[in-house]
């Protein structure tokens, strides 16, 4: 019987998201890698797969319940259940700090609310979808950023900034509920990393990033939940 452990990832044909999946993959997992994009994530899962990892493609528009309700029913059947739940996919829409209409006095409703959508909601959807497939034990990551830490709040860029912020709050409301379990969750924040989002001036590597997604999604039985960290190691909220 394959009791490899089975690793869902969210937005990750490129970037965080296809690293996260090549690392678990490296270490055994069966990975399902989700995107929005269908041929560049066929594509994506494929080179992967020519690799010599376990690793398969499904289409999931994060923020339409139907395409959660639909990957969860593809998992359920193939697996029936799931080990790691990494909620990756998010959207930066706010225009550049220090740029005209990146003040939070300038900032648009819309682009909050496709922040919230994708950023935190369709992260809380997911979760209420798929954590009742890891049968009370598994793990789930949810990627934040610094840019969402009170304890550390700047100006500008308002929709990222507090998306960010309520999805550490989703961290937490879902961790004190599944405290009972042996279901895990945190959130992550893998610094300011060379992907699109990040651009060409960011200071960490791709393999850096998602290496402390993967240290979140594959913890041991005594680790943390609850908690936000970087590199393994916890930060302030």
């Amino acid at each position: 019987m394959d009791i490899n452990p089975v690793a869902v990832v969210t937005g990750a044909y490129r970037g965080l998201g296809l690293e996260t999946c090549r690392q678990l993959a490296a270490r055994d997992y069966r990975v399902i890698l989700t995107a929005r994009r269908e041929a560049e994530g066929q594509s994506a899962a494929g080179k992967l797969a020519a690799e010599g990892l376990d690793v398969r493609f499904f289409p999931l528009h994060v923020t339409e319940e139907p395409s959660v309700l639909a990957l969860r029913k593809y998992l359920n059947k193939e697996f029936g259940r799931i080990d790691v739940l990494v909620n990756n996919a998010g959207i930066f829409p706010d225009p550049p700090p220090g740029t005209p209409g990146s003040s939070i006095f300038d900032a648009d409703l819309t682009d909050l609310r496709s922040a919230f959508e994708t950023n935190t909601l369709s992260a809380l959807r997911l979760c209420q979808s798929l954590i009742p497939l890891m049968q009370g034990r598994g793990r789930v990551v949810n990627v934040s950023s610094g840019m969402g830490q009170l304890s550390d709040m700047n100006g500008y860029v308002p929709a990222y900034r507090l998306s960010k912020t309520a999805l550490n709050a989703v961290t937490r409301i879902f961790a004190d509920e599944l405290k009972d379990t042996g279901i895990k969750i945190n959130a992550v924040c893998p610094g300011w990393v060379r992907t699109e989002m990040g651009g060409a001036n960011a200071t960490r590597s791709i393999e850096e990033g998602a290496a402390g997604i993967v240290w979140a999604a594959t913890l041991a039985d005594d680790g943390p939940s609850g908690g936000f960290f970087r590199d393994g190691q916890p930060i302030p909220w």
